[in-house]
């Protein structure tokens, strides 16, 4: 992954331009470190201003473990565990799974990391809402519900006042190495998906991928 990868530039809410990259399957540790050098970057004003990010993608089977994580998967497995310096504990990432990294400046949005939290939580919520599922957060739980079952993941870190790292929404994927962990450090936590909850003529990728950046654009 480079960053000649195809992108195109949008307006945000707020007429920020941002780049979307849409970059397909990747392993977790090369897209990490990727973030992790674009953030370092310093940030700039006026016409040399370097714009922000959005990354659509998906990642290989992988279990990644948060700077707060004290847990392992509970069965050997093939999977490969990656430590990651993004905050929570451990989940799991696979093909058929959305992930959303936005690679932000906060103060450009007059965000701060409860009410960035906050956006990228309501942008699912909404996202469901259009689906017509009814979706919740919950206190001291980051991430999106429905019923009893989380569908969405959240874990960040902010640098320099940037953010990077951010949500992944369970879409159409094999759902069973969740089982092999305590899903975001908790004990008997349930996943779902949305291929679980809608017609299968409902469950487009692609299209549920730009719905979703719409969301976030509007709060941007």
């Amino acid at each position: 992954m480079s960053i000649s990868e195809p992108s195109q530039a949008m307006r945000s809410a707020s007429g920020q331009m941002i780049t979307v990259r849409n970059l397909g399957l990747q392993p977790y540790q090369r897209v990490a470190s990727r973030m992790a050098t674009l953030i370092d970057r310093p940030v700039k004003t006026g016409e040399h201003a370097i714009a922000d990010e959005i990354w659509l993608l998906q990642h290989e089977p992988v279990y990644t473990q948060g700077t707060a994580c004290t847990q392992s998967v509970l069965q050997a497995s093939t999977i490969p565990v990656v430590k990651s310096d993004r905050g929570g504990q451990i989940t799991y990432h696979g093909p058929g799974q959305l992930v959303v990294y936005p690679l932000l400046t906060l103060r450009r949005y007059r965000l701060t990391v409860k009410s960035l939290v906050n956006l990228l939580e309501q942008a699912v919520i909404d996202l469901l809402a259009e689906l017509g599922l009814d979706a919740q957060r919950r206190d001291g739980a980051p991430g999106v519900y429905v019923a009893d079952e989380k569908i969405a993941q959240l874990g960040l870190r902010i640098r320099r006042g940037r953010s990077y790292h951010g949500l992944s929404l369970n879409v159409a994927m094999d759902l069973t190495p969740f089982d092999n962990i305590d899903p975001c450090g908790f004990t008997g936590l349930r996943v779902t998906q949305l291929r679980e909850l809608l017609p299968p003529n409902e469950v487009d990728f692609d299209l549920l991928s730009e719905l979703l950046l719409t969301q976030l654009l509007r709060r941007l």
